[in-house]
Parts: structure tokens; sequence; C-alpha cells
């Protein structure tokens, strides 16, 4: 009994979620709120596995929060850490710089490591999100073995992309102090970061879709970011719904709270946060492929989860088969 219930939790059950063709969705928006229904407990199971991967960087940065939180209340008790005299502001920039840097330093093998895992996780959540069978432990297994080179190679650059922009904006600050006109190079870098982040959203699940070379896919995916932007921006804005209230609230909570408020936030994304996430984002790049790549596709299916007129004419004729 015991054996059955873990092999439950682990596999999910086949065939759960299907539709008939007369209950197919019409639109994207009810496919994802329908496919969400079904799928929940699945998407937690699933980010429990998932989750895993993400400690070390939950680690890492929950170590420099507590440093510069040390840090602000050192600036009024110098006895805090340790301190004879109040610390000056030179000394608090050079704190908190070095604290930054050394995170960020940090973060890249931590989140280098999570790229084959991240494939995982998008393959079930694009099959999820077009109401396709996916199991949440084995498909997420082989999704791993078959797309980890590059989604290893993505991830180790994304990991680098924060130190080298805080890098590049520090040093192009500096400068800025003398000529305005390091200010557009300033601006700039801190725009291809953000353009970059937004590209993830495409990056992983055209690896797990297509047999397409890393450059191709980044072309691909950047085409996307910029000819989409609109809602590539609102779609990465509402990814960050939660963890934007969550520091609201610690905002507006006395000082001693805020590590409630980390242990609330880091409770979210282990339970479900990660796995949601790319649930609202597969919902949204499978039409974005069906618009925009599968259509140029000899054979590839489209709009697949939801109804089309073709559905209705094979109902129809099933229905005649059998009386």
């Amino acid at each position: 009994m015991f054996k059955n219930m873990m092999n439950r939790y682990y596999y999910g059950k086949s065939g759960q979620g299907d539709y008939e063709k007369e209950d197919l969705p019409r639109t994207r928006m009810q496919l994802f709120w329908e496919m969400l229904r079904t799928r929940l407990s699945g998407l937690v199971r699933l980010n429990l596995v998932y989750s895993v991967i993400w400690i070390p960087t939950m680690i890492v940065i929950v170590k420099a929060i507590s440093s510069l939180l040390n840090l602000g209340a050192a600036m009024e008790d110098p006895s805090r850490l340790n301190m004879e005299t109040a610390i000056t502001p030179e000394m608090f920039s050079d704190f908190f710089h070095s604290t930054i840097f050394y995170t960020l330093l940090w973060l890249i093998p931590c989140i280098g490591i999570t790229g084959p895992a991240t494939a995982g996780l998008c393959y079930v959540t694009r099959n999820w999100a077009r109401d396709e069978h996916a199991f949440a432990w084995s498909d997420y297994k082989d999704a791993i073995k078959a797309n980890w080179k590059p989604a290893l190679l993505n991830s180790f650059i994304t990991g680098c992309v924060p130190l080298l922009v805080y890098i590049c904006y520090t040093f192009y600050g500096d400068r800025a102090a003398s000529s305005f006109f390091f200010l557009i190079p300033q601006s700039l870098v801190v725009l291809l970061g953000i353009i970059w982040m937004m590209m993830q959203m495409y990056i992983y699940p055209q690896i797990v879709t297509y047999t397409l070379g890393y450059g191709g896919v980044l072309r691909n995916s950047l085409i996307l970011t910029i000819g989409r932007l609109p809602q590539s921006v609102l779609f990465r804005v509402i990814t960050l719904v939660v963890p934007a209230l969550i520091f609201v609230v610690a905002l507006l909570l006395p000082g001693q709270y805020t590590y409630l408020m980390l242990l609330v936030l880091g409770a979210y994304y282990i339970i479900i946060g990660f796995a949601l996430s790319r649930f609202i984002t597969a919902s949204y790049t499978n039409g974005i492929f069906d618009k925009y790549i599968n259509v140029n596709i000899e054979g590839a299916e489209v709009n697949r989860g939801l109804y089309k007129e073709e559905d209705e004419e094979e109902l129809s004729e099933e229905e005649d088969q059998a009386q």
C-alpha cells in the first residue's frame, strides 16, 4: 500500500486531466485555468523535486541578506559587529560592495547547476499546459538526460550575467561622476541584463521542444523577446507578483519580521513557486511558438488542447458510427 502511494506521488496517474472533444477549452485563458486546476497537485509534487537544486542558491542569498541586515544594524550599534567605533560611510560602501560581489560570484556555480533540472521542469509544464500527459518524475528525469548539455551551458551563462552586469554597472557608474557620457553604457548594460533574463522564458521551452542548436535558440529567443516586448515584460511581472507582495510586506513590517518574511518567500518557492512560474510562462510560450514557429514547420500540430472545428466533425462521425 505504501509502495503504491509513493509511486502515485512521484509518477502521477496516467490519463488524468484529459477532455472529451466537446469539453475542450476554446481559448488559451480557459485552457490555462482548467489545466492549472487539474494539475495543481502535480505542480506541487514536481516543484518539491525541482526546488532541491536551488537550495545552494537560497543559502547564498540568505547569507548575503543576513550580512547586509547586520551591517545596517551595526550602523546604529557598532557593538553588533564587535567594533568600538561607528561605521563610516566609506566602510559601509566597501562592505556593501564586497558582499554583493562575492555573493554574485558564488551564485555562478549555484545557478549554473540548475539548467538540466530546469529543462526537465519546462518539459513537464509544457505538456501539462497544453493538456498532454507527462509523468511528474519519469518524464522530468528523461528530459534532463535528453537536454542537459544546452541547458547546462545556458544556466552557467545565466549565472555569470548578474556578476558581469554588476561589474560593468559599477565601472561605468564610477566614471559617470566625471562624465555623463558613461551613463549610456551603464544603462545599456542594465538593459541587456534585463533582456537576457526575459529571454529565459523562451530559451528552455525551445531547448526541450525543437531540435535546434543553442545559437538558433538564442536567436529565436532574442527576436521573440524584442518583438513581443510588452507581453514578455507582462508575463515576467506576473511570475514575480507573489515575491513582490512578500517583499512589500517585509518593508512595511518592523525589522524583526524580516527573517520571517524570508522564510515565507522560501516556503513559497519550495512548495510551488518554481513550477507555477514555469507553468504560467509555458502557457504563454505554447501559443507564441504555435503562432511564429510551428506554423512554419511542416506537419507540426498547433493549438494543442484547444477546441478545433475538426474535433466537432470527428465527434459527429463517431456518434453516427455508434448509432
